[in-house]
């Protein structure tokens, strides 16, 4: 990829709760060595994972609630409210949980829900799980992910032209403008968006996640498999560390940086 290929912003994500509803932003601050605020910052545990919130380290997601195994959680609409710490869940409309997630009695509500309602999927009770600046990220290192939209509109012609939502990847940056799986190429490389630099840092292989429609909680895609069969490796996206901080925003541009000459 050249200095030519600058792509721009279209789609700023975060996951305030693992497995449940992206929240679009306008626009956000950036920290060195952290994800987007409250990304991944909570998760749903699906029986004891010995997880410990007072010395909290990296869980595989096999351990949580998550929409590769979970796809009915893609049904629900969930809201997370920053100042008071409130999760509200609704499902068809209609408000089914709420709850403050920094108190015991409303991540036992929250808990509830889950108990009485994902029963089958269950491998022991449910919990909130917090841990101070924790991220429940698929990754143990703190990430800000993303997707090239050229590559997914690549993934539809594989599939034959089937609509290709692109929150399947449940990515905190989306963007338009670089060739479709030059991205890939960018590992070990920074992006430079206004003041802010990332170094990407890895390939994102994806999992069964990405077959599940976020509109409709079906499971009726095999991204990962087509993506093999096709390319011989199942990355779609990159992940890549905040080494200056920063706001960024949708619409704004991203640089590949050219290696200073020395």
């Amino acid at each position: 990829m050249t200095a030519s290929h600058t792509a721009e912003i279209t789609g700023l994500y975060r996951y305030p709760i693992k497995g449940l509803t992206p929240e679009a932003l306008p626009h956000v601050t950036l920290r060195r060595g952290e994800t987007l605020p409250a990304d991944r910052r909570y998760a749903i545990e699906n029986g004891p994972s010995g997880f410990d919130p007072e010395a909290p380290s990296w869980k595989p997601k096999i351990q949580f609630l998550m929409l590769a195994r979970n796809e009915r959680l893609a049904s629900l609409d969930s809201r997370f409210d920053d100042a008071t710490s409130r999760l509200t869940i609704r499902k068809d409309g209609q408000i089914v949980a709420t709850g403050d997630l920094e108190t015991a009695e409303g991540r036992a509500a929250i808990e509830r829900y889950f108990s009485e309602n994902f029963q089958p999927e269950l491998k022991g009770p449910p919990k909130v799980l917090s841990g101070r600046n924790h991220s429940f990220s698929d990754v143990a290192r703190k990430v800000v992910s993303i997707i090239n939209l050229d590559s997914v509109r690549a993934i539809e012609a594989m599939l034959g032209g089937a609509a290709v939502h692109p929150l399947r990847f449940r990515a905190n940056l989306y963007v338009k403008g670089w060739p479709a799986w030059s991205e890939l190429d960018l590992v070990d490389q920074t992006l430079a968006i206004g003041e802010v630099r990332l170094k990407v840092v890895k390939r994102i292989v994806r999992c069964p996640a990405t077959n599940v429609d976020p509109v409709t909680a079906k499971r009726d895609l095999e991204i990962p498999p087509t993506l093999s069969r096709h390319l011989g490796h199942m990355d779609c996206g990159i992940y890549a560390e905040v080494i200056e901080g920063g706001e960024i925003g949708v619409g704004d541009a991203v640089a590949v940086e050219q290696p200073k000459l020395v």
